[in-house]
């Protein structure tokens, strides 16, 4: 089954239409429509409506210039989840990249001791790239993601440490306000992937033993 979520189908022996909000089984998938009706039907009997323009390219063409930038930006890279258009239960997730780096990026799920890659590409400078979807009401349910991203420029640059993101997301990353994400052209949740490291200062942790 080729299907994903938010892809817009029509189906086959009824004259229904309207996007897919669940993947039930390797077989079966649930379609909302225009009524907001979810109808579990067989992947087999419906069709995918072409025409329709899908969100990676409606993302593309809000995307900013990726000319070289001065200065050079070197902070900016989120996770990001926002609610599909045309269905609030479904949630995609975006990798944002505010820098001035192209990111070579490697996306994983994990559940169950089961791994299923799900997204490799190279993601250009002051852009997005869908890299999944889920059912928000089943954030419990969601595998872990390991997430491995890296900094490239031909520039003159020192390139920065990899981002090794091995976590799941649980339901208090999505209990805050969500955000303006100005790539994006929406509001959602941000997580911050290239958090500046800690900086240790020996002496005043030792001191603070003695206190």
């Amino acid at each position: 089954m080729n299907y994903k979520l938010g892809d817009f189908v029509r189906f086959v022996d009824e004259n229904l239409e309207g996007y897919i909000t669940r993947i039930i089984d390797k077989d079966t998938i649930g379609v909302t429509d225009a009524n907001d009706f979810e109808i579990p039907v067989l992947a087999s009997k419906v069709t995918l409506v072409h025409g329709e323009v899908p969100e990676d390219e409606i993302t593309a063409a809000r995307q900013t210039p990726t000319t070289p930038q001065t200065p050079f930006v070197t902070e900016g890279v989120y996770l990001a989840i926002v609610s599909d258009q045309h269905s609030n239960s479904v949630g995609h997730f975006h990798l944002v990249n505010e820098t001035s780096f192209q990111l070579p990026v490697s996306f994983s799920t994990e559940q169950g001791g089961n791994f299923k890659g799900e997204f490799v590409n190279v993601i250009a400078a002051g852009s997005t790239k869908r890299i999944y979807s889920a059912q928000l009401g089943d954030i419990h349910s969601w595998p872990k993601f390991r997430l491995e991203v890296l900094f490239h420029t031909s520039l003159n640059v020192e390139p920065k440490s990899p981002i090794v993101f091995h976590q799941s997301i649980k339901g208090k990353d999505l209990s805050v306000a969500k955000q303006e994400i100005t790539l994006l052209k929406q509001k959602g949740w941000l997580i911050k992937l290239d958090q500046p490291e800690a900086i240790i200062d020996a002496e005043k942790l030792k001191a603070s033993f003695f206190k």
